[in-house]
C-alpha cells in the first residue's frame, strides 16, 4: 500500500546488507495490495537465495484474512464476556486478557501482557501455583479450578477479593494456551455469611421456642388436670349435688379445659418433634385393636351429632410395627376432623393391607360425607396453625395443628397422609406406612 512504500526501501536494503531467513516486520500489521487496489492483511516470511547472480530473497506470502476476522470475531467474544478472562502459555506468561479484567485487577492491558500470571495471586499461594499450572497443562479440559477450596485474587493495589475460577484450554498454532475465566464474588460470600448467621439465629430461636412450649406445656397441664379433675368430682355429685345451672356450667369448664390440655399436648409433641426429642416404642400393633379403642373414644361426638360410623376391614388380624400413642392419635385426629366437618351422613373408617416383594403396605382411610375442602384451600391443609376458615366467625373450632402434627407422627412412623376431596361431597384421607416384612 502507497503509505508503506516510503519505508520499504530501506527495510529491503537492511535485509540484503544482513539476509537470514525470517519472518517480516514481526509485531506489525502487515498488508498487500491488489491490482484492483484493495487491501488484505498478509504473513510474510523471507529466506535469501543464493545464485550465480548474486543474492536473491524469496518471499512466502500468506493471505491471512480469514484469521483476522476470526480472532477480531474471538476478541469481541471475550470483551462482551461478563468475567474477567485472562489467557495464559504453557510458561505462565499473559498472552490475552478483556476490558473486565482491567476493571477486576486495576491494571492497564500494558501492565498485564507478558507478566507471569502469578503476578494476580496472593504472595501466599504463589509458590503452589506453577504446580498446578502445570499440571493443567499435562491434562487439559475444561473444569472449575481448586473445587471445594477458598480462592482469591489479588488487585495491582494489594487488596484481595474472593473468585471463582472456570479453566478452558485453547489449541493455537502457537500450541496450547489455558483460558481463565475469573469472576468476582464478593457479594455472593457477603449473602451466604448472612444468610448463614441468619440460619443460626433461627435455629436458636427454633431451640428456646422449643424450649420455652416445652416447659410452658408441663407448667400448664398441672393446674389444668387439677381443674379436669375437681370439675369431675363436682360433676359426680361427691362433694353434694350442684343444681342444673352450675351442673351445665361446669361441663362447659370441663369441656374447655380438656380443650385446652389436648392443644396442650399437641403443642408439646409437636415441639419434641422439631427437636427430635420425641421418644418412639415401636412394637407390633393390631390395627383392629387400636381403630375400635378410636371409634370408643369418639363415640359421644358421634351420638350427639347423629352420625354413622362404619368401620371396614377384610380380617381382624392385620398387624403394623408402630407405636401405638402416636398411631393412634393420628387416627382420632383424623377421625374428629371427619366427624366435625360432617353434619349428617356417615364416617368410615376402612383398613387394608398388601404385600408387594419383600415389603407390606398398611392403608388406614378415613372418609366422611362432610362439607369437602375448596381446590383452592386444600394446599394449606397440613400447615401448622392453618384454619381453612379463619375468619372471627368460623363455624368449626380448632387450632390448625391437628393434621400439621398427624403428618409429622406419619412421617416417623415411614408412613405419609393423603386427601382427596370433592367440595359440598366429603373427604378422605388415608394414613399409609411402608415396612419391611
Amino acid at each position: 500500500p502507497e503509505r508503506f512504500r516510503g519505508q520499504h526501501v530501506g527495510h529491503r536494503s537492511n535485509f540484503f546488507s544482513q539476509p537470514r531467513t525470517r519472518s517480516m516486520g514481526a509485531g506489525l500489521e502487515l498488508f498487500g495490495l491488489r491490482k484492483d487496489r484493495t487491501e488484505f492483511p498478509v504473513e510474510i516470511s523471507l529466506s535469501p537465495l543464493e545464485t550465480d547472480e548474486g543474492t536473491l530473497v524469496m518471499s512466502a506470502i500468506r493471505d491471512i484474512g480469514e484469521r483476522k476476522r476470526a480472532e477480531q470475531k474471538f476478541r469481541g467474544l471475550l470483551e462482551a464476556a461478563p468475567d474477567a478472562i485472562v489467557i495464559v502459555n504453557l510458561d505462565g506468561d499473559i498472552v490475552l486478557v478483556n476490558s473486565q479484567t482491567e476493571k477486576l485487577f486495576g491494571y492497564s492491558r500494558e501492565g498485564l501482557l507478558g507478566k507471569k500470571v502469578e503476578i494476580l495471586i496472593p504472595q501466599r499461594f504463589r509458590n503452589k501455583h506453577p504446580g498446578y499450572r502445570n499440571g493443567f497443562f499435562s491434562n487439559p479440559r475444561p473444569r472449575s479450578m481448586g473445587a471445594g477450596l477458598e480462592l482469591y485474587g489479588l488487585r495491582q493495589d494489594g487488596s484481595e477479593f474472593p473468585v471463582e475460577i472456570s479453566l478452558s484450554p485453547l489449541e493455537t498454532e502457537d500450541g496450547t494456551l489455558v483460558s481463565s475465566a475469573i469472576r468476582d464474588i464478593t457479594d455472593r460470600k457477603r449473602i451466604e455469611h448472612a444468610l448463614y448467621e441468619k440460619n443460626i439465629e433461627l435455629q436458636n430461636a427454633a431451640e428456646a421456642k422449643n424450649r420455652f412450649l416445652a416447659n410452658m406445656s408441663h407448667e400448664l397441664r398441672t393446674p389444668l388436670n387439677a381443674i379436669i379433675g375437681f370439675t369431675g368430682t363436682l360433676l359426680m355429685r361427691l362433694p353434694g349435688p350442684p343444681n342444673e345451672i352450675q351442673a351445665k356450667q361446669l361441663s362447659t369448664v370441663q369441656s374447655s379445659a380438656r380443650h385446652l390440655l389436648s392443644l396442650i399436648n399437641d403443642l408439646l409433641d409437636l415441639a419434641k418433634i422439631e427437636s427430635g426429642k420425641l421418644e418412639l416404642i415401636i412394637e407390633a400393633q393390631l390395627c383392629s385393636s387400636i381403630i375400635e379403642e378410636v371409634i370408643s373414644t369418639l363415640r359421644p361426638l358421634i351420638e350427639k351429632k347423629g352420625l354413622q360410623i362404619h368401620f371396614e376391614f377384610p380380617h381382624s388380624e392385620m398387624h403394623v410395627r408402630a407405636d401405638r400413642r402416636a398411631l393412634s392419635q393420628i387416627l382420632i385426629n383424623l377421625a374428629n376432623n371427619a366427624i366435625k366437618f360432617t353434619e349428617k351422613g356417615k364416617v368410615t373408617i376402612a383398613l387394608a393391607q398388601r404385600k408387594e416383594m419383600n415389603l407390606v403396605y398398611t392403608q388406614i382411610q378415613v372418609s366422611d360425607t362432610g362439607c369437602g375442602i375448596k381446590a383452592e384451600d386444600q394446599a394449606k391443609l397440613f400447615q401448622a396453625f392453618t384454619q381453612i376458615d379463619s375468619s372471627t366467625t368460623r363455624k368449626f373450632e380448632g387450632t390448625g395443628l391437628g393434621l400439621h402434627l398427624s403428618q409429622k407422627l406419619a412421617e416417623l412412623l415411614r408412613g405419609h397422609i393423603s386427601f382427596k376431596s370433592e367440595y359440598g361431597k366429603g373427604s378422605s384421607f388415608t394414613l399409609e406406612m411402608t415396612q419391611e416384612e
